[in-house]
């Protein structure tokens, strides 16, 4: 595929979500705060938005300008962006993003996730129905290297793969259902490490791409009105403060536009679903 037809497919899919769906542009007032306090702030983030971008043109709207447009007397002129980010989430992923707001915060909470203390779980909407209520995903993660796939990672299997880096996941099935009258499953993913695209490229690699997700979809799944994918719950333990952070599930069936309906309930979306991630629930056989 050449970059004019990628340019004419990412138009095609821009022109569905704002026109035809209905989907706007996050502005510098979309900001939905989930937690501030003297260490640390933690935002709802909304897909289909940078973090941060060294173009103003092409991203004029990004978090880092959000947070300096509602929270201008936290900015930083001394570091980059002006906001320390703990960590990071994909543009077109929504949910739980923390920073950091001072030099000891940031430098606790990069402990934490060096030390593997942090929780980090996403929820999902996958393509067809995953058999097994649970699933590890352990398969290591590298470069893409092909000419036209700069912005992609891909699994150590591939031989145009660099750099591999073993990754984990865990993936736990909610429900099984319909979306558009397709088969489709809802599930309740945790990062064990933090690759780039990890549980995008492990969801692709099960069999089982991400809805809405262009890159992994080869550029084929445009009509979604966004990827089905978002940062449910944070949590990140430190010697300052403890973060459990837990947002509202974006996926319901009660939302028109996710056109999602569930026809089958493995495990209800509660806090009891989270001890099922321990290593010795997922052991079990597959169910």
């Amino acid at each position: 595929m050449n970059q004019l037809e990628v340019k004419l497919k990412w138009f095609a899919s821009h022109f569905l979500k704002v026109y035809v769906m209905g989907s706007k542009s996050a502005t510098v007032n979309d900001l939905n705060v989930l937690h501030l306090s003297d260490n640390f702030l933690v935002v709802n983030k909304e897909c289909d938005i940078p973090i941060n971008s060294d173009s103003d043109e092409q991203h004029p709207v990004t978090v880092a300008t959000q947070l300096k447009y509602r929270f201008l007397h936290l900015y930083d002129p001394t570091i980059k962006f002006g906001f320390r980010f703990c960590h990071r989430l994909d543009y077109s992923t929504s949910g739980a993003l923390a920073i950091a707001l001072n030099k000891k915060a940031a430098k606790e909470s990069t402990i934490a996730f060096d030390a593997k203390k942090t929780g980090k779980y996403y929820l999902a909407l996958v393509h067809g129905h995953v058999q097994d209520n649970r699933v590890v995903m352990n398969q290591a993660i590298g470069i893409d290297s092909r000419p036209d796939y700069s912005h992609r990672m891909c699994s150590s299997d591939k031989e145009y793969c660099l750099n591999p880096r073993w990754a984990m996941s865990k993936l736990l099935v909610l429900q099984r259902g319909l979306y558009t009258g397709k088969p489709a499953t809802k599930v309740l993913m945790k990062l064990i490490t933090g690759r780039r695209h990890q549980l995008r490229v492990h969801c692709h690699e099960l069999g089982h791409t991400i809805i809405g997700d262009y890159t992994y979809s080869n550029r084929k799944d445009i009509f979604p009105y966004r990827m089905f994918l978002h940062a449910y719950r944070l949590f990140m333990p430190t010697n300052i403060e403890n973060l459990d952070i837990l947002t509202e599930d974006p996926f319901t069936e009660h939302e028109p536009r996710n056109e999602w309906c569930p026809t089958e309930t493995v495990y209800e979306l509660n806090k009891e679903v989270f001890p099922l991630f321990e290593d010795k629930c997922f052991a079990l056989e597959k169910q």
